[in-house]
C-alpha cells in the first residue's frame, strides 16, 4: 500500500512540473500582415522547426533563397521554417507587414510561414517566443539568427548570422533531427 502511495505521489510531482514550465512553441503568434492568430505548438507539432529573425535590408538578407530552397526540399520530410520580421538591429526591417509580406513573395518568393513583426533583442519589448528561446541559448545578436527545435518541442541549437541555410553545419543538423 505504501509503495503505491510512493508511486502516485511521484507521478502527481511529475505531471505538476510537467506543467510548470510552458512549452518552447506553446504560444500564440499572428500571421504576417494577416489578422489570424496560430498556436505555434498546436500548428507545427511534431515537426522538425526552424525559428529565424529576419530583416529585407540586411547584408544576410539573401538568406531567404536557402531559406525557401531548404523548407522546400525537406518541408515533406517534417521541417518547417518560421520566419519572424524584426527591425532590432540598425533599423533594417523598417517596412510594415504588407510591405515585408509583399517583399518576401516577390523577390525571393517565400513560402514559408511568417509571421508578425517582433522584437527580438535583449532589453527591448521581447517578444515572448523570443524570450523563451533566449532562456535557453541566448537572444538574436543579429538578424538571420537560426534556432533548431526537434519533433519533441525542445530546442536542439541556435546558430549565427553566419550559418547559412544551406551550410553542411546547419544541413547534418536538421537531417539528424528529421530522422529523429
Amino acid at each position: 500500500m505504501l509503495n503505491r502511495l510512493l508511486i502516485m505521489l511521484l507521478l502527481s510531482v511529475s505531471a505538476v512540473a510537467a506543467f510548470a514550465e510552458p512549452k518552447l512553441l506553446d504560444i500564440d503568434v499572428r500571421t504576417l500582415a494577416g489578422d489570424k492568430t496560430v498556436n505555434l505548438a498546436e500548428t507545427y507539432n511534431g515537426n522538425v522547426v526552424l525559428v529565424v529573425n529576419v530583416a529585407s535590408k540586411c547584408g544576410y538578407t539573401y538568406q531567404y533563397e536557402q531559406l525557401e530552397a531548404t523548407y522546400q526540399k525537406y518541408r515533406d520530410q517534417g521541417l518547417v521554417i518560421l520566419g519572424f520580421p524584426s527591425n532590432d538591429f540598425k533599423g533594417q526591417e523598417p517596412g510594415s507587414e504588407e510591405e515585408i509580406a509583399q517583399f518576401c513573395r516577390l523577390t525571393y518568393g517565400v513560402q514559408f510561414p511568417m509571421f508578425e513583426k517582433m522584437s527580438v533583442k535583449e532589453g527591448g519589448d521581447v517578444h515572448p517566443l523570443y524570450q523563451r528561446l533566449a532562456d535557453q541559448k541566448g537572444y538574436p545578436k543579429w538578424n538571420f539568427f537560426k534556432y533548431l527545435i526537434g519533433r519533441d518541442g525542445k530546442l536542439i541549437e541556435m546558430y549565427n548570422s553566419k550559418v547559412e541555410p544551406n551550410s553542411e553545419e546547419l544541413v547534418v543538423a536538421i537531417k539528424k533531427a528529421l530522422a529523429s
